[in-house]
């Protein structure tokens, strides 16, 4: 078995922090597109006379691709080659943003959005297995950091940047920048795989082993889990009977864990091995940071939500309130990166607290701070934010992925991406349901406008925080096991 810690191909310094490079800039183009177009949805909508349910699939189709196609992607990366998998996934993307940016009808438009999302899901398990295996001890930390960084601050000034093409470009036409940009990006970073990136694995000898009956049940289960979530807005018109494919859910997850325990007990390689969920590491590490983006992309849109039709703010105004958590985020990313294998899991647990802590800040602020100093006051607690962030996304990659096996760790992150995409799904929904729901119930009320939305942002922060003490109680509990183990 190949050791954690030991590289496929040797490469020297400088190979490996450009391979590292071209990686970051795929993550980072990748991540961007989940959040830069959700403040072009109003634009969308006037453009393309779409009704909610079509501007809803605008996004959530996007995000239910990219989750489709990780694991089986990841899994095809680790057995050939990651460089012809991340020129697929990137070319595809540049051709879809190219059709996405021309869409005449709402129907195209979803389409190509569609198409995007299973091209970003081809290109991400390649990002965290190139890095997890180029990179060893101290190192991979301060890789992982710099990726956690990039992360962060793509997360965070996505809807700033969306805001900003909208603004060069109009409020008719500006939505169509937010594709038309992603054209030379994408040729730039293609430039740099072709030119930068060097060859970091060989291919596995023998047949491909893909296990297409585990492929077909893990999709149909990450559908059936999906789906309902992906159509909550906590509109009165939310169709309540999409919930029961949560019960089809449960059936497919029964029969994918079936299958998958006899694929692997014939002696050949399942799609997803249930021996990594046998890693305490890995598996603590997994369910901190799906529950932990089951929040924080729920934060983001709730605020800008209440700053832009609470408050009125414009929304590119709106988006910069987040600039703080991106650049503080990027700072300490890096310094977590470096102090993670010193530190270890007290360092995610201690900016997950400074996280919870900001987010009933930001609660207590759009209570008590008045219209037109309140977005100010929001951008100071992002900053406290985001400085707890970056101590928690990128030191949980590197302890999740750190006793993994080379050969598995595009598998292994792609599992961990699945369940942060699953966990934006399910925690944007439930904000939003929250939002809305209480919008909806005190204006029939005849409620003060202002105070309405004071409510609904605080119902919807309080799932964030909820969420967020989950992600606190597993990082203890995994904090104790080590600890216990430690002294055994």
């Amino acid at each position: 078995m190949t050791s954690p810690g030991t590289a496929s191909i040797s490469l020297n310094g400088g190979q490996r922090w450009r391979a590292f490079w071209v990686c970051v800039s795929v993550a980072a183009l990748t991540i961007l597109d989940l959040s830069k177009v959700n403040v072009a949805l109003p634009s969308i909508e006037k453009a393309l006379g779409a009704g909610s349910t079509q501007l809803q699939i605008v996004v959530s189709g996007y995000v239910l691709m990219f989750g489709l196609a990780l694991v089986p992607f990841g899994r095809l990366g680790d057995q050939r080659s990651r460089k012809a998998l991340f020129l697929v996934g990137l070319s595809l993307f540049l051709v879809t943003s190219v059709v996405c940016a021309l869409a005449p009808t709402i129907e195209v438009l979803i389409a190509a959005r569609l198409v995007q999302g299973l091209a970003a899901g081809i290109q991400m398990p390649q990002v965290l297995g190139t890095i997890q295996q180029i990179f060893v001890g101290k190192e991979r930390g301060r890789a992982f950091g710099l990726f956690g960084a990039t992360i962060g601050v793509a997360t965070a000034i996505g809807p700033t940047f969306g805001g900003l093409m909208i603004a060069v470009g109009g409020v008719q036409d500006g939505w169509r920048w937010i594709f038309w940009i992603n054209v030379p990006l994408c040729a730039l970073v293609i430039a740099g795989v072709l030119g930068l990136l060097p060859r970091t694995r060989r291919s596995t000898p023998g047949r491909l082993q893909l296990d297409p009956v585990g492929l077909v049940l893990l999709a149909f289960t990450i559908v059936t889990l999906m789906w309902p979530f992906l159509f909550t807005t906590g509109a009165p018109t939310d169709d309540p009977r999409r919930w029961w494919s949560l019960v089809l859910f449960v059936v497919f997850v029964t029969a994918f864990t079936w299958w998958e325990r006899r694929y692997a007990a014939s002696g050949r390689s399942p799609l997803v091995p249930f021996s990594l969920f046998s890693i305490s590491s890995f598996r603590n590490g997994t369910l901190v940071v799906t529950t932990y983006f089951t929040a924080i992309p729920a934060m983001f849109l709730l605020t800008t939500l209440f700053l832009q039709i609470g408050i009125g703010t414009e929304p590119v105004f709106a988006g910069m309130v987040s600039i703080g958590f991106a650049v503080a985020s990027a700072i300490t990313a890096w310094f977590g990166g470096s102090l993670v294998a010193r530190l270890g899991r007290p360092l995610v647990v201690g900016g997950l607290i400074v996280v919870l802590v900001s987010v009933v800040a930001l609660a207590i602020v759009a209570y008590t701070v008045p219209a037109g100093v309140v977005e100010y006051a929001m951008a100071g607690v992002m900053v406290l934010a985001g400085a707890g962030a970056g101590f928690v996304v990128a030191p949980n990659q590197t302890l999740t992925l750190a006793e993994i096996p080379t050969r598995e760790g595009g598998l292994a992150g792609s599992v961990g991406q699945l369940g942060q995409r699953v966990g934006t799904a399910v925690g944007t929904a439930i904000g939003l349901s929250l939002f809305y729901s209480t919008v909806y119930r005190e204006k029939d009320g005849g409620g003060d406008a202002l105070a309405v939305f004071h409510d609904a942002y605080a119902y919807g922060m309080v799932a964030v925080g909820v969420f967020l003490g989950i992600a606190l109680l597993i990082g203890v509990i995994d904090l104790g096991a080590r600890r216990r183990a430690a002294q055994d």
